[in-house]
């Protein structure tokens, strides 16, 4: 009996941001959905509008699976994660770890099928590279969605995240900033006008 798909089927019960008072809740499976459909995305228009050539269906997979891990280590709140390098590094290992605990819950004839989406191969760097960028795109969207409930909480983390953004150095990210993020500011009413 193996249990990987189960134990990856208990995403939804991962919340993120928890150290801040939310307007609403959100777990690691939706947050996953949303970084491969914007990965996806930016890969696409890398591929259309700069040349690029991603495989758009590998980095919306790696996009997927790329907090699983958190079914077992929770999902550590990024002032905590990133308060020192000593914290990161040890937090970057324990993931590794509870990455290969997935894996291990396997049959063996598939361990390698589902390994590179825990263990970053060089192949896939430059797709890893997207699906960070939408992670950080994902985490600004939440910061708007926030701020348009009304809740104060997230206004630096909007402004950090913004800044996230803007250093990312891709003309896909820039792209995808200009043309599609405005639009996450609007209301229902708003988008059926256009």
């Amino acid at each position: 009996m193996s249990n990987f798909f189960a134990m990856i089927g208990r995403m939804k019960f991962i919340n993120r941001w928890s150290l801040m008072q939310n307007a609403f809740s959100e777990n690691i499976a939706e947050h996953s959905h949303n970084v491969a459909v914007i990965a996806h995305a930016l890969c696409i228009i890398g591929n259309k509008k700069f040349q690029k050539n991603y495989n758009c269906e590998r980095c919306a997979l790696l996009a997927v699976y790329h907090d699983a891990a958190e079914v077992i280590t929770g999902d550590m709140p990024t002032p905590v994660k990133y308060y020192n390098s000593d914290i990161k590094n040890v937090y970057k290992n324990i993931e590794t770890l509870a990455g290969e605990r997935l894996i291990n819950m396997l049959p063996n004839e598939f361990k390698e099928d589902f390994s590179p989406l825990f263990n970053k191969q060089e192949k896939d760097k430059e797709l890893w590279e997207i699906v960070k960028a939408a992670d950080r795109i994902d985490a600004f969207i939440k910061c708007v969605n926030e701020m348009r409930m009304g809740n104060r909480e997230f206004e630096k983390a909007l402004k950090a995240q913004q800044q996230l953004i803007d250093e990312i150095d891709l003309p896909e990210v820039k792209y995808f900033n200009s043309e599609f993020l405005p639009a996450y500011k609007l209301t229902l009413d708003e988008h059926t006008k256009l």
